[in-house]
């Protein structure tokens, strides 16, 4: 920690942590406001294990490394450079903050240094990450014979002259998998220097590819081994994970070959202190339908943070949403302006959306400690090396426990003690781990779910294969693509065609097939919505396409950075929406309309008067309105919408139940849909627990009587088209996925059902009707029927 960027921190007393010194800190100024937390860990610090530096490394990159304050390598990551340079893929799976980067950078400046036409790729998710990679391994090759690896950035920000300058010389180039897809790959010849000398491939932070992305870029990596294997190169891959279940299975799936992995983690780590806040139910409000309801969890995070940043902590906020980033810097910056004034200004929001010269500024602002207060959405989770970070605040559970602990990660990121704030939202899930904290920190990681065979992501991929490079019968069979590749053909977009001069038949694409342009390698539901100030023409930002109905509608409260805007109007086709600063004094949320048929059934199973089903689905969704709210949580009205309705073709899993169950479990025709809506909602909040998702990956729908199983049904699917992999996960672990979800209806000590159990914040229909006891006895007897415990 650097004094000269932050204000004095009050030294811990002798018999406590440095991070239980700062939760007693927050605790005081939390005092007045009932008993938040619902428990707290100590986790204690590691030492550190080291090796000596391979032989192999050239004496050249050994100085630098040391010169950098880097004396010996840490077991872990002489591990991955010993299997990498003897050819093998390899994972390297340890803690954030572990220094995985040296495990790759060893093996990768060796080579670009003893071949002076060996080239790499390093692969990264966020921009952020690759940018600052590339800083790292500038400042250790600087001024010394390593030079001549002349390291490159290639993505979406880099000019088009510096882009001509990249293709022609870089021989380390610092990507992302979108920039490979529709940059590289889709211009083989142009990167043919780069191909033919391919030695390796770093794919960073490699457990954040999951659901439909990680689809994706599971086959545009099997794109990018195949062209190099056309130009007569057999890369090695090294893949960066945090610790994950099974991490050797998900990088083998990921790039399609064996890999090996590297889990045990070699680098030293101070003590931790992990506390669960639960925010207390406030007494001055109640919510939808009368329920009552917490205080918001971005409410106690921006108190969380300004009194850490009053401290002289250093802070990162966690938030799942653009607008809970903003609001909590708000917030805070608020509260500052009254307790400690003087660092008022020291807070900023962070969040993907923002223009790349406004990303850079803040990135550069929290390296350099001039912020020591930053909310953001998961953009930094796997982004900048802030250093010296004493506290991480996380509003709202990430969606995964790998997720959770790389955020808790960026804490203590040296040897100093730090604090990590979980602060629960109104969700069920949140719930159930502020009363359940094993289930979060005695629970192994999830492993990462990807589907390159879904027929959504396959079909348009092979197109960007075959125009490539022409498919062979045998790379279709290998990728199950049959059935897909002949529905493309009958559309008119690819033809098989047989070989001359003793070849085999390869696939085409025909003259009208245009696909990299088509494809988002992200799983975004069309091309990014532009949004623009109306008073001035300045683009603001980004928003997804998917969204943009239920978020950037005619009359929609829009924030950016601190800045509120509404909107005035939104052209889909256009792909824009214009926006006027003002402060309207409300905010804004969409009402849908929201319905699914059954196109195919998967897997069917019968357990008495229940069946549970995995299936095809079309789920058929239209924002039909809007409420506006007071910050005070009173509704003014409801305003009519006029948008067109979107159809989502994915995967689901059901249940139905016979009328013996329902007359077993008490429950009326009256109060059946009731029932079903509210087991609903509480499964979407739940199903994270088992499927390594987020809540706003999934939806669900609930009928009475569905036209297509007659009978009660509750549906939830996947939110991407041909389905993410976590519908099918939650079918295959039914029983303990809703054992969890009734055991949050029964903690929750609401009467009639609140936002932690049973309502949802991104319900259609306002989360009416809901009966929380009738669901409790619906699940109950669901669980009865599937031989699964039904008591809390």
């Amino acid at each position: 920690m650097n004094p000269t960027d932050r204000t004095e921190v009050r030294k811990p007393r002798s018999n406590e942590s440095y991070g239980r010194s700062l939760l007693n800190r927050v605790l005081v100024d939390a005092a007045s406001g009932g008993h938040p937390l619902t428990h707290v860990a100590e986790l204690p610090a590691r030492r550190a294990r080291t090796t000596e530096w391979p032989r192999w490394v050239p004496s050249e990159l050994v100085t630098a490394l040391e010169a950098g304050g880097i004396e010996r390598p840490w077991t872990h990551q002489t591990r991955t450079a010993e299997l990498a340079v003897a050819g093998n893929h390899v994972v390297v799976s340890t803690g954030t903050a572990s220094g995985k980067s040296l495990g790759y950078q060893l093996p990768v400046l060796t080579a670009l240094h003893e071949d002076p036409r060996a080239t790499a790729l390093y692969l990264s998710p966020t921009k952020a990450l690759g940018a600052d990679q590339l800083r790292t391994v500038g400042s250790l090759i600087h001024d010394n014979a390593l030079r001549e690896a002349h390291p490159a950035s290639y993505d979406g920000d880099t000019p088009a002259e510096i882009r001509q300058w990249v293709r022609a010389n870089a021989r380390w180039v610092f990507t992302n998998p979108d920039m490979l897809h529709v940059g590289i790959l889709r211009s083989p010849q142009r990167w043919a220097r780069v191909l033919r000398n391919l030695r390796y491939v770093v794919v960073d932070e490699c457990h954040a590819y999951r659901g439909v992305f990680g689809s994706h870029v599971a086959l545009v990596l099997r794109r990018l081994r195949r062209l190099a294997r056309f130009y007569g190169a057999d890369p090695v891959f090294i893949l960066c994970s945090a610790t994950s279940a099974d991490p050797a299975a998900s990088a083998g799936k990921l790039i399609g070959a064996p890999v090996t992995a590297v889990t045990e983690d070699g680098s030293p780590r101070g003590a931790r202190t992990v506390a669960l806040w639960e925010p207390p139910l406030s007494t001055a409000l109640t919510g939808e339908n009368g329920a009552p309801v917490r205080r918001t969890a971005t409410g106690e995070a921006a108190k969380i943070m300004a009194s850490l940043v009053a401290e002289g902590a250093r802070t990162l906020t966690f938030v799942r949403s653009r607008r809970g980033a903003e609001l909590i810097a708000l917030d805070a910056r608020r509260i500052l302006a009254e307790t400690a004034p003087e660092l008022q200004e020291r807070v900023a929001a962070y969040r993907a959306g923002y223009l790349a010269e406004d990303r850079r500024e803040l990135e550069r602002s929290l390296s350099q400690g001039t912020l020591l207060g930053a909310a953001s959405t998961n953009a930094l989770e796997l982004g900048v090396d802030i250093a010296g970070l004493d506290a991480v605040v996380i509003a709202g559970f990430p969606g995964t426990v790998a997720s959770f602990w790389q955020q808790a990660g960026r804490a203590g990121r040296r040897l100093q003690g730090s604090l990590v704030v979980l602060v629960a939202t109104d969700d069920p899930l949140d719930t159930y781990l502020a009363h359940h904290p094993e289930a979060l920190l005695d629970r192994p990681i999830e492993a990462t779910i990807t589907d390159p065979y879904n027929p959504y992501v396959l079909g348009p991929q092979l197109l960007c294969a075959a125009l490539e490079l022409p498919l062979t019968d045998d790379e279709v069979t290998e990728l199950r693509a049959t059935e897909v590749l002949v529905d493309l053909a009958e559309q008119g977009l690819i033809r098989r065609r047989p070989g001359i001069r003793g070849q085999s038949a390869r696939w085409h694409v025909t003259a009208r097939t245009h696909p990299h342009d088509a494809v988002d390698v992200r799983g975004g539901l069309g091309t990014p919505i532009a949004v623009v100030d109306n008073q001035t023409g300045r683009l603001l930002g980004t928003a997804d396409a998917g969204r943009a109905p239920a978020t950037l509608h005619e009359g929609a409260v829009h924030l950016h950075q601190g800045e509120t805007y509404l909107v005035d109007e939104l052209d889909l086709d256009g792909g824009v929406a214009f926006v006027d600063q003002v402060d309207p004094g409300f905010t804004t949320s969409a009402r849908q309309i929201t319905s699914i048929s059954i196109e195919a059934v998967i897997e069917e199973r019968v357990f008495g008067s229940l069946t549970t089903a995995s299936a095809q689905v079309a789920v058929t969704n239209q924002v039909v309105g809007y409420l506006r709210t007071l910050v005070s949580g009173e509704v003014l009205d409801q305003v009519e919408l006029d948008l067109p309705a979107h159809t989502l073709r994915t995967k689901a899993v059901l249940y139905t139940v016979t009328p013996r169950l329902l007359a077993a479990a008490g429950i009326t025709d009256e109060q059946l849909p009731g029932a079903l809506h509210a087991a609903e909602h509480a499964a979407i909040g739940m199903l994270p627990l088992v499927a390594g998702c987020d809540r706003w990956d999934i939806g669900g729908v609930s009928i009475a009587e569905h036209p297509d199983t007659g009978a009660p049904t509750v549906f939830v699917y996947d939110g991407h088209p041909g389905g993410a992999g976590f519908a099918e996960r939650g079918f295959a672990q039914l029983a303990h996925w809703l054992a969890a979800t009734l055991s949050v209806i029964h903690s929750c000590g609401c009467q009639e059902g609140c936002p932690s159990c049973v309502q949802s914040p991104k319900c259609g229909n306002g989360n009416n009707p809901l009966d929380k006891d009738a669901a409790a006895r619906l699940l109950g007897a669901v669980l009865r029927e599937l031989g699964a415990p039904s008591e809390p």
